[in-house]
């Protein structure tokens, strides 16, 4: 009897997946599969063109349901999610893997055709652009012209060959992916745990969130009339046809103020705004494209956009996100970084917004922008009531424990007030004695400093902007090293020992049981917890300092793939990162009970539906599970914090 079955299909519909995702995009009533390629085991691949009223044989639409055949996919979320729309049926994650997922967690790229390259240094060009045309011409709408007949998409018999080669295409798709998973599999069986995170992963992103369409709607609509004023008055005030225009703007720029400004990006505009020199005119100018450019309408309208049917987003979430940690990534929405709501009368603004009284909030608030942006995270609404619990200082507390940095660990052991205890270790005053300046220069430093940065990590993390003058960077960095010796110590270990493993090929372990070893192409670091991280194609260089760790994967900032460098301190971000990833993970294992709507970073959101007496103690059980001793990190102290909302906030 067959054990896997391997997939690839090809879609159509109205709705744009990359804009919208998965859920939305089959919810178009026009969605449909086109071609289904399949292959049991190693037997050959077939295709079934669906769009030539073609159909699947039983024994695949049995195996569909079958709990003993897994099947298989590369970015299986947009397979288990099409077919189950199409054939309206229940496609249980558990009888799924993720060939994407396990090629991300052994430091390979996360698209197929990248894979193949990477693994047999196959690059057709041609090949993937005739791929992309084929998709382009028959998985989304064409645009209406008198040659094909004023049609709005492509069907099978407008270009026979080319659907020919749609097929050989579907099915090519099927064979490098089970040739991508076969090669994966030399490197040993996926993590069991990791299999059970990815699974409840899908089954969150399958239930979705509710959305608050009202509040959603009256922000756009709001935005819809601002900006035809702002972009009006952009017009008067420039004299310009489209103020909008990057070169226009710049002529304009260097016609008023006598200079060109290399860009009018983000950046450059807030550079421009902190000169005194320009005329007030070019500050208006400067600070209205900041309002028309603001990334928090881009956010409301991609929640419209992604919204489906019953008022939920659905798919925000990606497992193995960041490749280097296995920590989740945001995707449409992007969770991970939506600005903070730092005003203490959010739910009045709420009130105001909801009842369409913009005028009372322009009236209140300086920035009616700030309140809308501010107000993003509460557009996420609980269908009964969230409870919102986060990690408490997850990383400091990982990393004291991982370096063996006892002041710290005592610390977390009992009032876990770090900022202070680390103003008082660094600037050797008693601890009721730091001052308000004191600790917000501790805080900074641990924010900055945990993974070997120095002076520009402080200036990245805002120190001038806080007041710290440029002078006493260099001494605030000393200070804070010599505070923290053990977690020094810990960057030079862990350098040390991923250069030695690459270069003998002997394992080394390091801090509470962290194994580098190297096996085929890879060098891993094993965690506490089991897991790895995976470093592809690793080699050594003759650097400034002595040797250099290198290896291949996505190059940080360009995303494309190159090569990459690091060192102790990277090496040591990663690792921490990675086990405060797992200390999450088991604690969605734990609760997966719950109704758990989707987590950022260290936070997790639920949403609650029993009675409304019980959500304290609910909580309260929530935060237990939090501090829970783990099994594989004895020793690491973890707490928890958190509140009853009936919307996503910070508190």
């Amino acid at each position: 009897m067959a054990s896997l079955l391997s997939i690839d299909i090809e879609t159509y519909s109205s709705v744009d997946l990359i804009e919208s995702g998965v859920y939305r995009y089959t919810e178009a009533e026009d969605f449909e599969i086109l071609l289904f390629a399949y292959a049991f085991d190693n037997e050959p691949v077939e295709c079934v063109a669906l769009a030539d009223f073609e159909c699947l044989p039983q024994k695949v639409m049995d195996a569909l349901i079958d709990p003993f055949i897994i099947k298989t996919a590369f970015n299986a979320n947009f397979e288990r999610t099409c077919i189950a729309k199409q054939f309206n049926i229940e496609c249980d994650p558990k009888q799924w893997e993720c060939t994407m997922v396990r090629s991300i967690s052994l430091g390979l790229p996360a698209s197929l055709a990248n894979v193949a390259k990477v693994l047999w240094s196959e690059e057709d060009k041609q090949k993937d652009r005739q791929g992309k045309a084929l998709i382009t011409y028959f998985s989304k709408p064409c645009k209406p012209t008198k040659v094909n007949g004023y049609r709005l998409r492509n069907y099978p018999d407008h270009d026979r060959e080319k659907w020919n080669l749609f097929i050989e295409y579907c099915i090519q798709d099927v064979v490098v992916e089970r040739n991508v998973r076969e090669v994966l599999g030399t490197y040993g069986p996926y993590n069991e745990r990791e299999k059970k995170l990815w699974q409840l992963d899908q089954r969150i992103n399958d239930e979705g969130i509710l959305l608050d369409k009202e509040l959603i709607d009256l922000v756009l609509a709001y935005n819809d009339v601002t900006s035809v004023e702002q972009l009006q008055e952009l017009k008067d005030l420039t004299g310009l046809e489209n103020p909008n225009s990057d070169i226009q703007l710049k002529k304009w720029f260097e016609k008023q103020e006598g200079f060109l400004p290399q860009s009018l990006d983000k950046a450059s505009v807030i550079e421009l705004l902190a000169r005194n020199e320009i005329s007030a005119t070019a500050r208006k100018v400067l600070e209205i494209r900041q309002e028309l450019k603001k990334t928090s309408i881009k956010k409301y309208e991609a929640m419209r956009r992604s919204m489906c049917a019953d008022g939920k987003i659905r798919g925000i979430l990606q497992f193995y996100g960041a490749a280097r940690t296995g920590r989740w990534a945001g995707r449409l929405v992007q969770v991970h970084n939506l600005p903070q709501n730092k005003f203490k009368d959010i739910d009045e603004a709420r009130k105001l917004i909801k009842a369409n009284e913009f005028e009372w909030v322009e009236m209140l608030w300086p920035s009616v922008s700030q309140i809308l942006s501010q107000l993003i995270r509460t557009a996420f609404i609980a269908e009964h009531q969230f409870l919102v619990a986060d990690f408490s200082a997850i990383e400091a507390r990982v990393i004291a424990w991982l370096a063996n940095e006892q002041w710290r660990i005592n610390v977390f052991n009992t009032h876990g007030k770090i900022y202070e205890a680390s103003a008082s270790q660094m600037f050797k005053v008693p601890f009721e004695e730091v001052s308000k300046e004191l600790r917000a220069k501790g805080k900074i430093s641990e924010l900055a400093l945990g993974y070997g940065g120095g002076v520009a990590a402080l200036k990245q993390m805002g120190a001038l902007e806080m007041g710290v003058s440029e002078e006493e960077l260099p001494k605030l960095v000393k200070q804070w090293r010599n505070a923290n010796k053990n977690i020094q110590a810990l960057w030079r270990t862990v350098e040390s020992a991923a250069i030695e493993c690459v270069s003998t090929g002997q394992p080394q372990v390091v801090g509470k049981g962290v194994h580098f070893f190297v096996k085929g192409k890879i060098l891993f670091a094993k965690l506490p917890s089991g897991r790895s991280l995976a470093y592809y194609n690793p080699s050594l260089h003759e650097g400034n300092y002595g040797l250099e760790l290198t290896y291949d994967g996505i190059e940080s900032g360009r995303k494309v793939w190159g090569r990459n460098k690091t060192y102790g301190g990277k090496l040591v971000e990663n690792i921490v990162q990675a086990i405060a990833r797992d200390c999450l993970g088991d604690l969605l294992l734990n609760i997966q009970g719950l109704d758990i709507k989707f987590h950022v970073h260290d936070e997790v959101i639920i949403d609650f539906h029993g009675e409304e007496h019980l959500t304290e103690l609910e909580l309260k059980e929530v935060l237990k599970q939090m501090a829970r001793p783990i099994e594989w990190a004895q020793g690491l102290n973890l707490k928890g914090e958190g509140f009853i909302t009936n919307y996503y906030m910070k508190d």
